[in-house]
């Protein structure tokens, strides 16, 4: 499916749980590049980079090794994981990065940052992450569920969605969640129950129509709902609107809000991904990859 993969490891379960989705994802004659970016500290940058350099050396041999692969590696110092990531994207015209689930918790968050959360954050190509743990049973892609709602970003997902199961020969669901008005009080509650239930028939009947889909719907909080949705998958696309900071303060976002929560692997289709699909195939990165 994906020709060009970015995979973001390290010395942390996370890298290894990155290995084993790529390998599920990639095409046939497709090519992993195996990453790991690391700090360029703020005192004694020649001694820190070198440091550094070395136990980086040490972590994509640990992975390369796991991985089963040779050649194809890439050391790279930066600011953040984030934008380390997305640089060696532009640098071997990667397709797709795939990182694992952050273990840290919401304290981390604030302290750390959250390495994946800033791998999303203006990704240059599609993104996919991988649970807690998930080398350890990578199962066959036997289920690829869409979150789905009629937008261009969710026509995308479906789109990819169907490559995938197709490769696979796996079935397709698709889901769609009714969130509830943010007040809570209505003068007649019946007629408010009765205008939910009709909403959550046309999502159905939205979805039903799309013809080799399986529908699924429910009442709630979008992240929340395709939370529990994933449960059943073995593989969740999403698509990502691609707000900026502000966007994200304003609007919030359904695939960021699932990260870390959803109990699958997890595809986040970004807009560059939907613009570099509209646009056809990348031309081939001049040099080799490996560091």
């Amino acid at each position: 499916m994906f020709k060009r993969i970015l995979v973001g490891v390290d010395h942390h379960q996370g890298g290894r749980d990155a290995v084993a989705l790529a390998k599920r994802l990639g095409a046939p004659t497709g090519e992993l590049t195996l990453a790991h970016v690391y700090g360029t500290g703020f005192f004694d940058r020649t001694a820190h980079h070198n440091t550094e350099a070395e136990r980086s050396a040490e972590i994509l041999q640990d992975a390369q090794e796991y991985a089963g692969i040779t050649g194809n590696v890439r050391s790279h110092p930066g600011a953040s994981v984030g934008r380390g990531l997305h640089e060696l994207c532009e640098a071997i015209y990667a397709d797709l990065l795939v990182v694992g689930s952050s273990r840290r918790g919401a304290l981390g968050r604030v302290l750390l940052a959250d390495d994946t959360r800033g791998a999303l954050d203006a990704a240059p190509c599609a993104l996919a992450v991988a649970p807690a743990g998930y080398s350890q049973q990578p199962a066959p892609i036997g289920e690829v569920g869409v979150a789905y709602n009629g937008s261009a970003e969710s026509e995308h997902a479906l789109a990819m969605a169907r490559r995938i199961a197709a490769e696979h020969q796996a079935r397709l669901s698709a889901f769609e969640a009714v969130p509830i008005p943010a007040y809570t009080w209505a003068p007649d509650i019946d007629a408010y129950e009765s205008t939910l239930e009709d909403e959550l028939e046309e999502a159905r009947q939205r979805i039903a129509a799309l013809g080799d889909v399986e529908p699924h719907t429910a009442i709630g909080l979008p992240p929340e709902e395709l939370a529990v949705y994933s449960a059943s998958l073995d593989l969740l696309v999403v698509g990502s609107r691609g707000y900026g900071p502000m966007g994200r303060l304003l609007h919030g976002s359904v695939a960021r809000r699932l990260l870390g929560h959803a109990r699958c692997p997890l595809l986040i289709l970004t807009r560059a991904a939907r613009d570099a699909d509209a646009a056809g195939p990348e031309p081939e990165p001049a040099g080799a990859t490996a560091a």
